[in-house]
Order: structure tokens, then sequence, then C-alpha cells
């Protein structure tokens, strides 16, 4: 069981957490962040588009952060004298609120327009936006770090999402990783982002639609189809891991428990320790997969907080556009005009390798 929380400020105000690992060595005590006090930017506006009834959100704040720095320069790694960072301190996991949000500071429920009037309605981004540091090392990845470590992210992500969830005007918390250049990451230094958004996604309103018109063990059905198949690349007592029938991008993954979990939160400590095994297999193939690093968002699909929340299951979906070892699949006219996408690599010539390389 790894250690507990430990809380503090940054210099603007923002929350700041350590998450050590269960053998972690490291003091109780952290420094406090010695650089000047400052105020956080105003909280970013949401539009909404009546074309598709979805929430854009305009933070203009965020043309500001950091991207690409040099590791003398990484706002990730531990402070030093000359590199004065948003890490106050030495940690193993930290979670800290992002400078620059596309959601919050502020909190709060949503205004949400008529259905006769939803021209030109905006309203204010509220949600929070955190950032999650998986290790001090300014080098190195997710998959290349102990069970340990990953465990550790694990019950960061579980905590958070926990906290998140009972913060007023939050709709549903959203653990993620976006990994490599092509990709767009802005920061080289290993570690993922958690939204909390103010409304349900798009996405997940197409799933419940779904899982509503079904009518049944929709989740249930669903693992025991992709199990049966040639597609499927992991399975351990808990979880099931395997390449969907309609996947849409070069590589995808998806990974769901095998009983019903709304979210990371209701894990239990036994299932958390065999997921950090599986996630580390899934992760490590995938930089298998061809002779580079694989560019990936892994994400994690919690159930909104929404009557009845609990016929929806958690997911993870990790995705990437490399479609060969020198080649990206790009979201060009049918996938970004229209939505409708068109794949590129049979699903299960994808699981095929998967299986190869992580076994």
């Amino acid at each position: 069981m790894n250690k507990p929380r430990i809380d503090a400020k940054l210099f603007d105000g923002r929350d700041i957490f350590y998450f050590d690992d269960a053998n972690s060595q490291l003091p109780r005590q952290r420094a406090d962040d010695q650089r000047p006090k400052d105020s956080r930017p105003n909280t970013a506006e949401l539009r909404y588009d009546p074309l598709v009834s979805e929430w854009i959100t305009v933070a203009s704040h965020r043309q500001e952060r950091a991207f690409l720095p040099p590791k003398h320069a990484c706002p990730l790694c531990p402070t030093s004298e000359s590199n004065p960072s948003e890490l106050p301190d030495v940690f193993d996991v930290a979670v800290f609120e992002n400078k620059g949000p596309a959601f919050g500071p502020a909190l709060g429920s949503i205004e949400h327009p008529s259905a006769t009037s939803p021209f030109g309605f905006q309203t204010t981004a509220h949600g929070r936006c955190e950032v999650v540091v998986f290790s001090p090392e300014h080098q190195g990845s997710l998959g290349s770090m102990p069970t340990t470590r990953i465990e550790t992210v694990i019950g960061a992500w579980q905590n958070r999402t926990a906290d998140l969830q009972s913060t007023s005007g939050v709709m549903q918390v959203f653990p993620f990783e976006n990994r490599g250049q092509d990709i767009g990451v802005t920061l080289h230094h290993p570690h993922g982002q958690i939204y909390a958004y103010p409304f349900v996604t798009p996405r997940t309103q197409k799933l419940v639609r779904s899982v509503d018109a079904h009518g049944g063990d929709f989740f249930g059905e669903l693992i025991a189809f992709e199990s049966g198949s040639t597609r499927k690349v992991i399975e351990t007592e808990n979880f099931v891991a395997y390449v969907p029938f309609a996947a849409r991008w070069p590589i995808e993954l998806h990974l769901t428990p095998k009983r019903a979990v709304a979210d990371l939160s209701e894990l239990a400590e036994h299932e958390v320790s065999e997921l950090a095994d599986a996630y580390k297999r899934l992760l490590q193939g995938l930089d298998n997969f061809y002779d580079r690093t694989t560019p990936y968002i892994s994400a994690w699909h919690q159930a909104p907080m929404i009557e009845n929340r609990e016929r929806l299951r958690l997911m993870l979906q990790i995705t990437s556009p490399l479609r060969a070892v020198d080649k990206l699949k790009h979201l060009a006219g049918s996938e970004s005009a229209m939505g409708a996408f068109v794949g590129d690599v049979a699903p299960e010539v994808t699981a095929a390798r998967l299986k190869e390389v992580i076994q």
C-alpha cells in the first residue's frame, strides 16, 4: 500500500500533491515553493457550437505555456538553484494544478443554452486541470518504470478521481497521457494530465446513448465478444485487453475490467497491482511494435456523474497514429470534416503484432 498523500501549495496558490512509492525513503516534509507570490490567469471561456451541440473552450492564456524546453529549464524536474520549477522539492509522483488550465480555476455548475436560442451562447469554463508527473527523472517513460511506480501513479489517479468527482460542478474526470512529439506534447518529461470537465464529453454522450439503446448487459457482452476473438492481446484474472473490432487507429488497444467498475477509485488494492503489471506490458509492447518510440494517447474513460452511472464501465483506450515506422495517419478530409474514419490497418493484423511483441 502506498503512503498517505502530502499536500502543499505553489507560489500562486495552486494545489500540489505528493504521492510516494510504498518503499520510498523520501522525507514526509517537503520544501515550500520559494518563487515570488503571483496571481492566476482568469478562467477560460466556454462557447457553445449549435451545429453539433458541443462545448468549445477558448483559453488564450495557453499560448504562453512552455514549449519543449531543454532539460536544464524543465518545469517538471525538481527545483534546483538554477531552475525554480513547478516541483519545489524531491518526489516520486506529484500532481499539481495546471498553471495555464483549459478549465478552472473557478468551480461550479455551468449554464446551458435553450434549445431555441443556442446561437452565441457562452459561459465560464469551470472545472480543473491537473498535471501528473510520473518521475523526477527527465528521461524515460511510464512503461519503462518499475511496476511499483506504476502502482503509485494509478493510486494518484484514484485519489484525484475521487476528490474531483466530489468537486462542485465537475461532471467527468479524465486522466490521460499524451506521449511523443508526433502527438503534440510540449514537455519531454514523463507526465500525464487530468481534466475535470463541467459537462459530459461528446464521446461519452455517444457511449451513454449506445448503452441505453442496447438495454442489456452492454459491457458484459462486449467483453465476452472481444475475449473470444483473435484480437485479444492480454487476459488476466480481472482485466482483458484487446484490439477492438472496429479500431479507428493503426494501433489501438482497449483494456476493460471484467467486473462492473465505474471509475479508477472503485478498484481494489489487488486489482491495482494486477492492472499495473498489465499496463506495463501493454506500454512496453507499444514501444516494441516498431524499431522506434511509439507515440500514443492513453485515455482512461470513466463514468460521468450522471444518474445510473453504474451502467457504464471504466475503459482504457490507447491509440497511436503510427501506421508504419516512418508514417503517421493524419486526420484529413473524411475524418476531420465528417468524423468518418478510414482504417489503414486491419485490427486483426495489429493484434497479432502486439501479441508477438508483448510475449
